[in-house]
């Protein structure tokens, strides 16, 4: 009834672009930051930050691993600096701590809305008896779960705070949906992991995951399915045989 191989007892599911919307918050909030960032820079290349560049670089990677991805991208190192640097450090993570208070700032302005098709497939996946946990590489997910009213849902979270105190890799590697499953005592092989980013299919291919859900949120089905994605559908509510 939800669209799932059978064997499938648990969901992993990205948050930001799979149940809110705030994948399109995360965007604005970067390219606000990198625009402010570059246009004070004389080397690499200083051109304004694109949607491309949101998808390939930054779009589910833990907040530091996307502003070094990306100033990598073009031409230009910082320090690392230190997770408590202050938001004009000009270090990979004063530039993620910058980042960041963009991004709290939107949220406080415009809040957090859940995709309706998606709420319906929580409902769904609850009576089903699935196991339900939140994996998202945002250091904000227990706020962001909270404002939207999802934590009910929620058995299980992994986020930007539990990647950095276990040291886990960052999406495209495994680890944090490995950590999911192994929080919902399941084997990777029973779990179903729903993503909207690139890097967040390959990683749940890269996890040997029973079943990987591309979300097309951003009009790239087809790179979905080349990284990873079993089946991708626009809206969660597309799996429901009973809509």
């Amino acid at each position: 009834m939800i669209g799932l191989p059978d064997g499938v007892r648990a969901c992993l599911f990205d948050l930001d672009g799979v149940l809110t919307s705030t994948a399109t918050l995360h965007e604005i909030a970067w390219k606000q930051t990198f625009d402010a960032f570059l246009a004070g820079r004389h080397d690499g290349d200083t051109s304004p930050f694109t949607q491309h560049d949101y998808n390939a670089y930054v779009d589910g990677r833990p907040r530091a691993d996307g502003v070094r991805t990306f100033l990598s991208a073009r031409g230009v190192r910082l320090p690392e600096g230190s997770a408590d640097d202050p938001p004009d450090a000009e270090t990979v993570n004063g530039v993620g701590n910058r980042k960041n208070e963009a991004l709290l700032k939107l949220i406080d302005e415009r809040g957090v809305t859940p995709y309706p098709g998606s709420v319906a497939y929580l409902d769904a996946a609850k009576a089903a008896g699935l196991k339900i946990a939140v994996v998202t590489s945002s250091a904000n997910g227990e706020h962001v779960l909270a404002v939207a009213d999802l934590t009910r849902y929620v058995q299980a979270r992994v986020d930007g705070i539990t990647i950095t105190e276990r040291r886990l890799r960052g999406k495209p590697a495994p680890d944090s949906f490995l950590a999911g499953a192994r929080a919902l005592d399941v084997d990777p092989g029973e779990a179903a992991v729903f993503e909207d980013a690139l890097s967040g299919v390959q990683a749940g291919r890269a996890g040997g995951f029973g079943y990987v859900v591309g979300v097309n949120r951003a009009d790239q089905a087809e790179q979905l399915r080349e990284h990873g994605a079993d089946v991708v559908v626009d809206d969660l509510a597309d799996l429901l045989e009973d809509r």
